[in-house]
């Protein structure tokens, strides 16, 4: 067959795939030269092109293609769960049967494998975390690879640690690149990769694919003349929450805002909602189905908007994006351009809004405090793997190194591409194979992500066409002035907001109250570091559910609170402000429900008297709270917990909970006035007041401690938490 005759055929299926019963859909230039390297070439291609350009079409009609040429199924590895659900539905259109192998589909793995292995599909998307999973890697990716007529690595720029998403799972995609059978083609496709990404997947590319690797690079620009990019600078959280309340509507057709936490994204979702928007909530703690009825809804224009954390991602297929809203900035401009692509795909206009806030920087430190942990963390895991007689899984392994079970988790992945330890059933074990310390790597990476974080500043104070600055950040050598944006063609909306909606924004925003669950099981492997807890925390010595004023990653009270709780914040009595929120709090929680002023039978008991938990850097702060709420409350304040003397006094590690408790283990104790103030007060229930709680281990063992001494039952109040 010639090329001429592959390409009619190509747009043959070209025309399936998009729904064109005319039959006159045709392939992109790029995306033919793609497709013949692949089907006729047999060779690797990395496509760095815009989003909406097409890849997708690529490695569909490359799947038909081949399959009709008795080639294997088609692989493709993408981390975009939502991605996944609309390309099996465009895959069908094209007579392609696919399917998934996920997270939320776990029940299905056998089934789909079954139908593999029975050549019943001709495309496979699997998320990157299955890669690295023992049974998958061992028994089922062999086979894959054996068998594969086409493999796809989707969002490539997750392969590279020099990537805005760097991914440790991706990694693992050069195994499996190494151990493709001679000739198998290899797709790699992103929208987001400057020059230094795409020379370094390139590079991945040609793993394993012998002397004709050099893969084919295909970049296009990555103008997108459709959108309309803009930037509103608004004095304060309230401001910009006013503003989305009473623009939203002006904004086209349906479309995504984005925030930086789960917490705003919870609070914007219920002011717009209460603004008679109709809007939903898309996080990482959105439950699978719920996240599953908001896409379809979005789709359906059933809703104004998604309200959306990264957790949305690029995952999410509509044509007709009608607006992206950033209320919070995003800490890479290559980020930021890869979320706001999936506006104006398949519409004439879009608006692409960015609302930057005073509070985007601190959670973007938050975000860099857990990047790659230094040597001497690494060092001492890899000994305890090493000296281990066992695989250890994250729970064994998290008590004896201090480190959170995330990050431990990432930098284990990390490790086993490197070839340091493996992924076994059980857990994982050290290699013995010698490791380096890549300090200058890791440095360089970081002052990376510094560099991107100046660019966004830059980018949201530049006088110059915002579209030319992105495509510049992304390598793109045709950045050009757009011509549309709010620096060319002047702003299309201004920043005033009415009185009204600044007040009800403000009342959104400064609604004060949310719940501290307690903890309620001891972490695994207490033992491991010398400490006899086990399995579920006594009744006996429970904490009850508490109140924090608010969370320090929201926009509300977090705002207000988190430049009082950094450790560089001189301390001082408690602000007027702050003490009266504390004690509407707490009227709240006595007249809500359960609360001691309900009324209801099984309410808890008033409390009897205040607790202060003691403090390093803020006595002052506690003590004034303490004392406050005793004195409004009418109350007595009965005391405060104190240092054991001689004790290490030095801040719990911010690593994991087995950690922080071997660190709190022997450090506090109930002073003999407290406990005597206790049994004269009847052993009712106190209020305990601290600053702040993360991890909610130092009032579990403050409150085991209180209840011990005679408290019938301890209701800790703080002034946030970290959430």
């Amino acid at each position: 067959m010639t090329n001429e005759e592959l390409r009619t055929e190509a747009d043959a299926v070209l025309a399936r795939l998009v729904g064109d019963q005319s039959g006159r859909a045709r392939l992109r230039e790029d995306q033919w030269r793609a497709i013949e390297a692949l089907v006729a070439d047999k060779r690797r291609a990395l496509v760095v092109q815009r989003t909406g350009w097409g890849k997708s079409a690529v490695y569909f009609v490359a799947t038909a293609l081949l399959r009709a040429r008795g080639g294997g199924p088609t692989v493709i590895v993408s981390p975009l769960l939502a991605l996944m659900r609309n390309q099996v539905e465009a895959a069908a259109r094209a007579g392609i049967h696919a399917r998934t192998i996920n997270s939320s589909n776990t029940e299905e793995w056998e089934t789909v494998q079954a139908e593999v292995a029975a050549g019943q599909v001709d495309v496979l998307l699997v998320s990157p975390e299955r890669l690295n999973n023992p049974d998958f890697r061992d028994e089922v990716l062999p086979r894959l690879a054996a068998a594969t007529g086409l493999l796809v690595v989707d969002e490539a720029h997750c392969i590279s640690d020099w990537g805005h998403d760097f991914r440790p799972d991706y990694r693992r995609l050069r195994t499996m690149l190494a151990d493709l059978p001679s000739g198998v083609p290899v797709l790699a496709t992103t929208a987001t990769a400057n020059s230094r990404v795409t020379a370094d997947v390139a590079e991945q590319l040609g793993t394993g694919g012998g002397s004709g690797s050099d893969a084919l690079v295909l970049r296009g620009p990555l103008d997108r003349e459709s959108l309309s990019l803009g930037v509103l600078e608004l004095p304060d959280a309230p401001s910009r929450l006013a503003w989305l309340g009473e623009h939203l509507s002006e904004l086209p057709g349906s479309g995504i805002i984005y925030t930086l936490t789960v917490a705003a994204a919870e609070e914007v979702t219920a002011f717009l909602r209460q603004c008679g928007h109709t809007v939903s909530s898309y996080t990482g703690k959105t439950e699978n189905a719920d996240r599953q009825q908001a896409e379809e809804d979005l789709l359906a224009n059933r809703v104004k908007a998604l309200v959306a954390t990264s957790a949305l991602g690029m995952g999410f297929d509509k044509p007709d994006l009608g607006f992206v809203v950033h209320l919070g900035s995003p800490s890479s401009p290559i980020a930021y351009y890869q979320q706001v692509g999936r506006a104006g795909r398949g519409v004439e206009h879009a608006e692409v809004l960015l609302l930057p806030g005073k509070e985007d920087e601190a959670i973007w430190r938050y975000f860099a405090s857990v990047a790659f942990p230094p040597e001497s963390q690494v060092r001492l895991t890899l000994d305890t793997l090493a000296n281990a007689d066992r695989p250890l899984s994250l729970p064994a392994l998290e008590p004896l190194v201090e480190l959170r079970r995330t990050r431990l988790d990432t930098m284990l992945k990390v490790l086993d591409v490197d070839g340091a330890v493996r992924r076994v059933k059980g857990g994982w074990i050290s290699t013995g194979q010698p490791w380096v310390y890549d300090a200058e790597r890791y440095a360089w990476v970081a002052h990376q992500r510094e560099a991107e974080q100046q660019a966004m500043r830059n980018y949201a104070s530049t006088s110059e066409c915002r579209m030319e600055f992105l495509r510049r950040q992304l390598d793109d050598e045709e950045a050009a002035p757009c011509g549309r944006c709010d620096n060319c063609a002047g702003p299309r909306f201004d920043n005033k907001v009415s009185a009204a909606a600044l007040d009800a924004a403000k009342g959104e925003l400064g609604r004060a109250g949310v719940e501290v669950e307690p903890r309620k099981m001891w972490p695994t492997g207490l033992a491991a570091v010398g400490m006899d807890l086990k399995g579920r925390i006594p009744a006996g010595q429970l904490a009850a559910t508490g109140r924090a004023l608010g969370r320090l990653s929201d926009i509300g009270w977090g705002n207000r609170l988190r430049p009082m709780l950094t450790p560089q914040s001189p301390d001082g009595p408690i602000p007027d402000d702050v003490a009266r929120a504390v004690i509407d709090v707490l009227a709240d929680w006595a007249k809500g429900p359960g609360g001691w002023a309900s009324g209801e039978p099984d309410a808890l008991r008033r409390p009897v008297g205040v607790v202060a938990m003691p403090s390093r850097i803020r006595p002052q702060l506690i003590h004034s709270l303490a004392g406050h709420i005793a004195a409004v409350g009418r109350m007595p304040l009965l005391g405060s917990l104190a240092y054991v003397p001689g004790a290490d006094q030095s801040s719990p590690p911010r690593s994991n909970s087995a950690q922080r408790l071997r660190a709190l283990d022997g450090t506090l104790t109930v002073p003999e006035e407290l406990a005597e103030q206790l049994r004269q007060a009847g052993g009712g229930p106190v209020l305990l007041v601290d600053d702040f709680t993360e991890t909610g281990w130092t009032l579990a063992v403050a409150a085991r401690m209180l209840r011990q001494a005679s408290a019938e039952g301890v209701l800790p109040l703080v002034l946030a938490i970290q959430a």
